[in-house]
């Protein structure tokens, strides 16, 4: 099926039913729809590779039993409506998990837990769950097409307003999980792993790398994620199943309630991904949760300390981190006295501010650090803009071609200076703590304001006035022209 066509029947049957207001709440229906056939199409698979194998789901509301429009079994019109809302959705959120659950199938359960049906028209809803049969997710290219479905959902809930928190374009994410040394055996996780773009970044690395039934068995069990909001948490699951993560093991709910003094060995991680929120504020009842020369309202403050209470030894990360991190002072400075002293920072990528526009102007880096020990030496590096773009956007963003000399130089580090200004250089442990840890270098040159002297600035602008008043009184001569020269 093309995917055009997909995305375009789907809108447009969606945009007819009376209960749907806006793209968030057609994206979130369109997603549940889609988890609750692709993990129909994978039972098919795990029942062929298991004779005992059990649904969690009863029978009657299995998909092949309700939505089986291809062989004329689904329900129609208000029968279906009234499955769906009386039945469906009631039994998915609260189905009786038993002990020893595997994850496969109790993440069914937490899947549903705030999510709705909102169509009202049961013949609609037959025709979307009609279009959705002609999917056959058990298919590789079916699965492939999903990752653009995916993509485009992705896009339509940033035009929704619904998603800028947690979407990092995928250059980033794909540059970072290529240069954290992942292998088969990692545990890879991201404490706010949003719709799971990190996460798939890795995958999409490991999987070459799994060549025995035995790697690809440890490879669907690397990965885990936490996520506070139901329909980016539905989203990461589901595109993870698809592609063949069996073991999604994805938390619904909030990293920062439990103290980082409670963390065990067991509870630390070979590879950290992250692009943790930032600008938002947590209450004091969060922040106790930290140690109290570091505690912060800042999201992202929180969320670094709690990367470093739980990276492995011999662990690597990669986060994106906002500006003020970087020049701030306070508990700031705290953290990355922590980060120099406990872990090897290595790198500090500067991103140019519009990596994540239109949805934040706020500018970005990534920091890459692993527990080998203290930091010696701290290199940063500046990714300009590429030849020909003013800034990235919605329709322009950045792609990982654009990444290509920051990849080049990363085997062969050397010191770059541009027009007088660092784009490239290292700095030691000892030079960073005499700088009282301002991180605020290899920065965007900025353009000095040109001061003039009164007489000056006067005459300059009485000049920019008069040629903008030319131009407007030569546009109402041509419309006055036009219009016979009536006012």
């Amino acid at each position: 099926m093309s995917l055009s066509t997909f995305i375009k029947k789907m809108r447009d049957i969606t945009r007819l039913d009376q209960g749907i207001n806006g793209d968030a709440q057609r994206i979130e229906q369109l997603t549940w729809m889609l988890f609750l056939k692709i993990y129909d199409d994978k039972e098919y698979d795990w029942e062929a590779m298991d004779e005992d194998y059990e649904s969690i789901i009863p029978e009657e509301c299995r998909w092949r039993n309700w939505a089986d429009t291809v062989n004329g079994t689904a329900l129609k019109g208000d029968e279906l409506i009234r499955f769906v809302d009386g039945t469906l959705l009631p039994t998915l959120k609260d189905l009786p998990i038993p002990a020893n659950c595997p994850r496969r199938k109790s993440i069914v359960k937490t899947v549903f837990t705030d999510i709705h049906n909102f169509m009202k028209d049961g013949v609609l809803l037959r025709q979307l769950i009609s279009e959705i049969n002609e999917c056959d997710f058990n298919d590789p290219k079916e699965a492939h097409a999903f990752g653009a479905i995916y993509e485009t959902i992705l896009k339509l809930l940033q035009s929704a307003g619904s998603s800028g928190e947690f979407y990092t374009p995928r250059a980033l994410t794909d540059f970072m999980a290529r240069h954290v040394g992942l292998k088969i055996g990692d545990k890879v996780a991201d404490f706010a792993c949003g719709t799971g773009g990190f996460l798939n970044s890795a995958r999409g690395w490991l999987t070459p790398q799994a060549r025995t039934i035995a790697q690809r068995n440890i490879l669907s069990q690397s990965f885990y994620g936490v996520e506070k909001k139901p329909l980016p948490y539905l989203l990461c699951v589901t595109n993870l199943l698809l592609n063949g993560v069996d073991e999604p093991l994805i938390t619904y709910g909030n990293s920062l309630t439990k103290s980082t003094g409670d963390y065990t060995e067991a509870d630390k991680f070979d590879v950290i991904l992250m692009n943790p929120p930032y600008g938002g504020s947590e209450q004091v009842i969060i922040q106790q949760n930290f140690p109290s020369n570091m505690r912060s309202a800042e999201t992202a403050d929180l969320f670094l300390i709690l990367i470093m209470a739980r990276l492995k030894a011999t662990g690597r990360a990669a986060v994106v981190i906002p500006d003020g991190f970087l020049f701030g002072g306070g508990n700031k400075a705290e953290i990355k006295r922590e980060l120099l002293r406990n872990f090897n920072l290595h790198t500090v990528v500067r991103l140019p501010t519009s990596v994540f526009s239109p949805y934040t102007s706020i500018a970005t880096n990534v920091l890459f650090f692993d527990g080998t020990g203290p930091t010696q030496e701290t290199w940063f590096y500046r990714v300009d803009m590429p030849e020909g773009y003013k800034h990235f956007s919605k329709t322009k963003p950045m792609m990982l071609e654009h990444l290509a000399d920051l990849d080049a130089w990363w085997n062969d580090r050397q010191p770059i200076e541009q027009n007088g200004a660092d784009k490239a250089r290292k700095y030691t442990a000892e030079e960073l703590e005499a700088l009282q840890f301002n991180f605020d270098l290899c920065g965007f040159p900025q353009e000095e304001e040109e001061i003039l002297p009164p007489a000056e600035l006067i005459a300059r602008y009485q000049a920019e006035r008069a040629k903008h008043e030319k131009v407007m009184d030569d546009a109402l001569a041509k419309i006055l022209a036009m219009i016979g020269g009536q006012a």
